[in-house]
């Protein structure tokens, strides 16, 4: 274990200290201790990626471990909740512990938050956990163009932030039947009329690419909040940008050869194309947009998590970076 470098922080190279400690494969794993594997290898399938070679050794060696500090996380949690109801002299029911989850496109953020789920929803503590996407906030397509932010789908200004915000104001609050809209990846868009209903879970994992990022600072000192306010813990997964690109690249080809195929498909245009053309209009997308926001907006919040996982161009993990308490 050692303290996570601070090189990406060139005007305070000379500190000697950093806010992480800094944990190998081997060192992590050992983390687990006597936590139970209760997952099967049936259950990844339901929780794999398109690309994403999630391996029963990864479970066991990284997600378990995670787990386990999510457990202990969540006890602490409702532990001071009691306390402060103590205080109070009332008896408030407890409140979902929520974790966000955040990353590039496709870095594997969708596989970290299913097996994360699975793995908590096996804990004795907390049966209860839900998933949302923050893909469910995003602004339906036609409000994209009429605001001629369509190539900027993604990116801060592409959200329902309002929504979203009393979205998870509703769920910290404890109300009943919190309803969030649901986004299709086929159709590229909201679905009208579908929505997914969170029922005041123990746990709430929300996954999406702009959770961390901090609200402006008020000139009047009035409160605006933001999404990472109501965060009771982060974890971001992290991979080096050309791994990323070529990740993103592999799963765009896949889906040129599956899902593209379909003429009712957003992207079954691509279909078309030879490998060359639909190779190339990949680094395209990849370039002017994807990574464009990863410089812009993902990236720059990585230090705002409490876990960063570091993969592999295997997809393995390689280290994980737990922010000092």
């Amino acid at each position: 274990m050692k303290d996570l470098e601070t090189t990406d922080m060139p005007a305070r190279s000379n500190l000697q200290f950093s806010p992480y400690r800094l944990f190998d494969r081997a060192q992590w794993a050992k983390l687990r201790a006597d936590t139970p594997m209760t997952l099967v290898e049936r259950d990844l399938e339901q929780v794999r990626g398109l690309i994403g070679d999630l391996s029963l050794d990864e479970v066991e060696e990284i997600y378990l471990p995670l787990s386990r500090l999510v457990n202990l996380y969540v006890a602490a949690s409702q532990d001071l909740h009691t306390v402060t109801n103590r205080f109070l002299g009332r008896k408030d029911h407890r409140v979902p512990f929520i974790i966000g989850i955040a990353g590039s496109v496709a870095v594997g953020k969708s596989t970290s938050a299913r097996v994360l789920r699975a793995l908590l929803a096996r804990w004795a503590d907390h049966p209860k956990v839900d998933l949302v996407t923050t893909d469910g906030f995003l602004l339906p397509n036609a409000e994209l163009e009429s605001r001629g932010i369509m190539n900027r789908k993604g990116f801060p200004e592409s959200f329902d932030i309002t929504r979203l915000l009393n979205f998870m104001n509703d769920v910290k609050s404890g109300k009943e039947n919190v309803v969030a809209p649901v986004y299709s990846h086929f159709h590229y868009d909201i679905v009208p009329g579908q929505e997914t209903v969170v029922n005041q879970p123990d746990i709430l994992i929300v996954e999406g690419l702009n959770l961390f990022q901090p609200a402006r600072l008020p000139k009047d000192g009035k409160a605006i909040p933001y999404v990472s306010d109501f965060l009771d813990f982060s974890i971001y997964i992290d991979a080096d940008e050309s791994v990323i690109e070529r990740w993103y690249i592999s799963r765009f080809m896949k889906l040129r050869q599956t899902a593209f195929r379909d003429p009712a498909a957003y992207f079954h245009r691509y279909a078309g194309l030879d490998h060359a053309q639909a190779h190339a209009r990949a680094i395209e997308i990849w370039q002017t947009i994807n990574l464009k926001n990863l410089h812009e907006n993902i990236l720059p919040t990585r230090q705002r998590a409490g876990l960063i996982i570091s993969k592999s161009e295997d997809h393995r993990t390689s280290t994980v970076a737990l922010r000092r308490v």
